[in-house]
């Protein structure tokens, strides 16, 4: 098999907790009659040997990151990988994917739930995989930048690398800067997204924006933006308690 789009790497979690690299070859989706049911077969670039033969389960929380990317846990502690050269490979298998799951494509998480145990393992995979870039931060951007944080808090990896970004580029001065200009404006929706935007870096839960978060010449505009709730008909007040009730 020649096609490129085809073309993936095998990895698989060792007991260190670190990825090996299984080989490089082709992958398929088939109907295997000892499985009964659809399966992933990765052969060999080299001799065509069999790779990998997995029946994809209905039940499994397969996910999709970086456009190139699926990774899975095959058993209990057993994890791998498959890393595409293309995204229209990935795209392809991951739609047999969801097609066994009745999923659709559009999701990069299969099932609704992941035990945090996952979460630490698939967070291994960050340092193979690309940087996020983020919107310039500016009030015309603000939902684009609401909607690219909420969907990388759905994948252990993206949220590792939205951290990364959002501390390298100082983002959150940034952010707060916008905060200043929207409630100048009385730009209501641009505060309603602002306050999505702070409570998905929170959940984050990076210590490294946290002390950010907190520094004492930002965090009463931090906690500014947590008072448009877009859920509530009015901002809470949260900084006048701060500065004049609390001790």
């Amino acid at each position: 098999m020649t096609d490129t789009r085809r073309r993936v790497k095998l990895y698989a979690l060792n007991a260190d907790r670190q990825w090996d690299d299984k080989g490089t070859g082709h992958v398929s989706s088939i109907y295997v009659e000892k499985h009964k049911g659809m399966s992933l077969l990765v052969r060999a670039e080299a001799d065509g040997t069999l790779l990998l033969e997995s029946k994809i389960q209905t039940d499994t929380a397969y996910q999709k990151q970086q456009d190139t990317l699926i990774v899975w846990s095959e058993r209990d502690n057993y994890d791998l990988a498959l890393s595409f050269q293309e995204k229209a490979g990935c795209d392809e298998i991951w739609e047999k994917i969801c097609q066994v799951q009745g999923k659709d494509p559009s999701v990069e998480i299969t099932q609704d739930i992941i035990e945090e145990s996952e979460d630490e393992r698939f967070d291994d995979m960050s340092d193979g995989s690309p940087p996020i870039e983020l919107p310039p931060c500016e009030i015309n951007r603000l939902e684009e930048i609401k909607e690219l944080m909420q969907t990388c808090l759905a994948s252990p990896v993206r949220k590792e690398k939205l951290a990364e970004a959002i501390e390298s580029e100082g983002y959150i001065r940034k952010l707060v800067g916008i905060f200043h200009m929207c409630e100048d404006l009385e730009n209501l929706p641009g505060l309603h997204c602002l306050y999505d935007i702070l409570k998905s870096i929170f959940l984050l839960n990076k210590t490294q924006l946290l002390d950010i978060l907190f520094s004492d010449d930002i965090i009463l505009d931090v906690v500014g933006c947590l008072e448009y709730d877009p859920a509530l008909t009015s901002p809470k007040r949260h900084r006048h308690y701060l500065r004049t009730n609390s001790k």
